[in-house]
């Protein structure tokens, strides 16, 4: 009996490991991902986003058997942390983390750390009807090649939306922003950072300060980093006493802002979505005299991403989901208005006359800017450039809530 038991675990020894599903071998990731339950780890701070994630875990229900449930962040690195902890603990398989909303340092920690599977994005069946020509985004996170490490399904841009029924002409530029909010006290704010919302107004900040922004597409260093940020903190420093309740609270997350707008207590605001004003009206929580614009000179742009960790429990299933985002169908459902309002990652000439048609059908509303307004966008700094200015930020200027 001790031998028959000695040499079971021997040949249990011996198995080879299970093999990694491929891509590549479509049908054979379907057939995996039929049953699987995937563990979507993504910001839950906005119910048009939960929605939205709640839509597509029906569609990959309803055609391939798989599952979504939606872990809701207010952090990602607290996502990352999970794959850090139990990479540290030894669980190299069966994570609790198969996929993760990310870019940025988030992605590059990843990254660099050896945390992520891959390369499977390029591999997917819908990525070639991705814009990759024309949108460097989707292959460049913060200035990093992505490396087929995740896979893009949304494109952002900086805008500002504002009340025309209090405020007629907007400031376009920095210099005019903070003279406006020395004349007008109270009336303009942004969230609190490091809410990703409020280091992206501080990224637009600097950019618009800048006689030479190119120095942000390099990392960070001690030898440049304090005289590059310096006229950042001396800007902030004027305009934190003429920001919503004199710059000693902020508020938490862009939804939170919307509804100071809402509330008649701030005219202007910052977004990373060109359509996020026209959504908030469709869904009755802006009033339809905002509008959108962006500052002159451009506004940064980036591209949303999801990556799936090294150690996943349903790979297979994390990449149906990350392919069905890169459909045309569930691009041109975050692009309505009256859903998300994102930008498309897809090429109009790769999708087919039944894909293009559904773009086609879209009212983009009331408040959103055309492509022509919003203009090219301005590269992402190097992520070191934001993990720096965000901590930075918070000992100079952070608040209690």
């Amino acid at each position: 009996m001790i031998k028959q038991l000695v040499c079971a675990a021997a040949c249990a020894l011996a198995l080879p490991a299970m093999a990694e599903p491929d891509p590549k071998d479509w049908d054979a990731v379907l057939a995996e991902a039929k049953g699987q339950t995937v563990y979507w780890h993504a910001w839950g701070g906005s119910t048009a986003t939960n929605d939205f994630i709640a839509w597509a875990g029906k569609r990959i229900s309803e055609d391939h058997g798989v599952t979504l449930e939606h872990v809701k962040l207010v952090d990602t690195a607290d996502a990352v942390g999970q794959v850090v902890f139990e990479k540290s603990a030894g669980k190299d398989a069966g994570g609790a983390v198969d996929l993760i909303w990310i870019n940025g340092a988030n992605f590059a920690s990843m990254k660099e750390n050896d945390l992520l599977f891959g390369p499977f994005a390029e591999d997917l069946p819908n990525w070639e009807l991705v814009d990759y020509e024309n949108k460097s985004a989707v292959r460049n996170d913060f200035t990093i090649p992505t490396d087929g490490m995740e896979s893009p399904w949304a494109m952002a841009q900086v805008v500002f939306y504002y009340d025309t029924a209090r405020l007629p002409e907007p400031p376009k530029s920095m210099g005019a922003l903070a003279e406006w909010a020395a004349n007008n006290p109270g009336r303009y704010t942004y969230p609190q950072p490091p809410d990703f919302l409020g280091t992206t107004f501080l990224k637009q900040a600097l950019h618009g300060l800048l006689d030479d922004p190119s120095i942000l597409q390099k990392p960070a260093s001690d030898t440049t980093y304090d005289t590059v940020a310096a006229p950042l903190w001396a800007y902030l420093d004027g305009l934190t006493p003429s920001l919503w309740r004199q710059g000693r609270a902020y508020p938490t997350s862009g939804p939170q802002q919307i509804q100071l707008m809402a509330d008649g207590e701030i005219d202007l605001a910052i977004s990373f979505s060109p359509g996020e004003a026209s959504t908030a009206i469709a869904n009755d929580q802006l009033p339809d005299t905002v509008r959108t614009f962006v500052m002159d000179g451009g506004t940064i742009g980036n591209a949303s991403f999801v990556a799936i960790p090294y150690n996943a429990n349903a790979k297979a299933g994390a990449m149906v989901l990350a392919n069905f985002l890169l459909s045309a169908e569930a691009q041109a459902n975050a692009q309505d208005p009256n859903v998300l309002g994102y930008g498309t990652v897809l090429s109009m000439d790769k999708i087919g006359e039944e894909g293009r048609a559904k773009f086609d059908a879209l009212d983009l509303g009331i408040a959103t800017i055309t492509p022509a307004e919003l203009g090219a966008a301005l590269p992402e700094p190097h992520p070191s450039w934001m993990t720096r200015i965000a901590e930075d930020w918070v000992s100079r200027y952070g608040v209690t809530q």
